[in-house]
């Protein structure tokens, strides 16, 4: 069984999440499709066919989070000591080297990974590329354009 990575913010989410579906939309989904069977002949009840697809939906979100939780090592950064190196869970700062631009990236499991919130999967081409290099060292990413050399200017345990 494959195992994922996972933040302890990215649990709680997946958590908080499984708590919604199951306790606030699943009651409200059984609801909606009681009272779409009093409308009568279901054939032709499309409240009827619409709650009982988003139900299926629904369904199985709940199984998918339920099994992913089942698989995921979370993984607590702030207790791991900080060395100045790239570890799962750390956010990483970075320079372009020859643009001098810089970009923060924290790097979180596949589920968590959010581009324009600044997180990264931990099996992106970038990630991989900075995974176990310190503070100071120039990684070559290949990139569709190319390949880009970036510095890496701050490794934080946040």
């Amino acid at each position: 069984m494959t195992k994922y990575p996972m933040t302890v913010q990215g649990a709680k989410a997946l958590e908080e999440e499984h708590a919604h579906l199951t306790k606030v939309v699943r009651p409200k989904l059984s609801q909606d499709i009681g009272t779409a069977r009093e409308l009568g002949d279901l054939k032709e009840n499309a409240e009827y066919h619409a709650a009982r697809e988003q139900q299926g939906m629904v369904e199985a979100r709940i199984r998918d989070i339920e099994g992913r939780m089942q698989n995921a090592v979370i993984i607590d950064v702030t207790t791991i000591p900080h060395t100045g190196k790239v570890i799962f869970g750390t956010t990483v700062e970075i320079a372009n080297v020859e643009t001098d631009e810089s970009v923060t990236y924290h790097i979180v499991g596949e589920d968590e990974a959010d581009f324009k919130l600044g997180k990264i999967s931990v099996g992106s081409p970038l990630a991989r590329a900075l995974i176990a290099k310190e503070e100071g060292d120039v990684v070559a990413v290949k990139t569709p354009g190319g390949v880009i050399e970036y510095e890496i200017v701050e490794v934080r345990h946040i």
